[in-house]
């Protein structure tokens, strides 16, 4: 290895990381589709309650394409978890909307949600189980390997996750000011405004602090490696007592030689 092969194959390692890192993150967070199915159905209702003030068509529309959305995935065979966990959010606006009779409310189950993220990221970052690594950590298929083998990606993790819970409360600061003082438009409008910034701002942070993070480790590799060492240890304990058991005389070799050996006795008595 020449003095100027060594940095390309650090670059490289270090562009394959990075890579590894962004696929992670997009399939985690559902990348550019999982947003569009996140942002749609408010801004449905929205925009239907400005143009009419109609609670009843701006819920039912906004209930409407988030199952449109799920029957999609389904019908292309691809993840629903983002598309359901939409559906129930809406479902949950809806029919709180509904009861109250108040089209304000439609929001509020998904600012509480954002709020109880928010001091979850930061309260289990304290508790030194950051939430960011529970759920990315079956992603990168290193499980929870990160909390007592790989200190430098644990750090990464905190940082990361004290990042998202910062940002969603700062986004909570100004919607819930928003929901006793604004009107339902108003409100509305500014929460689907902040559906998508704030979260490119948290998964951008993040893919810069995993990014510079030791890379992580593969338990589930490591689990094969193992299985596979046991396999070959029992494979070769096999061999070895074939090789054993055939270097040994059989019970009918045996007893001939001792009939012989006995027979030897007599004819010399």
């Amino acid at each position: 290895m020449t003095s100027l092969d060594k940095p390309t194959e650090e670059t490289t390692e270090a562009d394959d990381a990075r890579a590894v890192t962004e696929a992670a993150l997009f399939e985690a967070f559902g990348g550019v589709r999982g947003m569009i199915e996140t942002v749609l159905p408010g801004l449905l209702f929205v925009t239907i309650f400005t143009l009419n003030n109609d609670l009843h068509m701006s819920a039912i529309a906004a209930l409407a394409v988030s199952v449109v959305l799920v029957v999609v995935r389904l019908v292309m065979k691809d993840t629903v978890k983002h598309a359901f966990s939409g559906v129930f959010g809406v479902a949950f606006g809806v029919v709180f909307a509904m009861m109250t009779d108040n089209a304000k409310n439609f929001y509020l189950p998904g600012m509480l949600y954002t709020l109880g993220l928010a001091l979850a990221y930061i309260v289990t970052s304290l508790a030194g189980v950051p939430l960011i690594g529970l759920i990315l950590g079956p992603v990168f298929k290193e499980n929870l390997s990160w909390r007592t083998r790989n200190p430098g990606r644990k750090k990464a993790y905190t940082k990361a996750s004290y990042a998202w819970g910062l940002i969603l409360l700062a986004k909570s600061a100004i919607l819930f000011p928003l929901y006793w003082w604004a009107d339902t438009e108003q409100l509305g409008w500014v929460l689907v405004t902040l559906k998508i910034p704030p979260f490119l701002l948290a998964v951008w942070l993040t893919w810069v602090f995993l990014a510079k993070a030791p890379a992580p480790i593969d338990v589930f590799a490591e689990m094969e490696a193992a299985d596979e060492a046991e396999k070959a240890e029992r494979e070769r304990r096999e061999r070895e007592q074939e090789e054993a058991g055939g270097a040994l005389p059989g019970p009918s070799e045996a007893d001939g030689e001792a009939a012989d050996l006995r027979g030897g006795r007599h004819r010399k008595s």
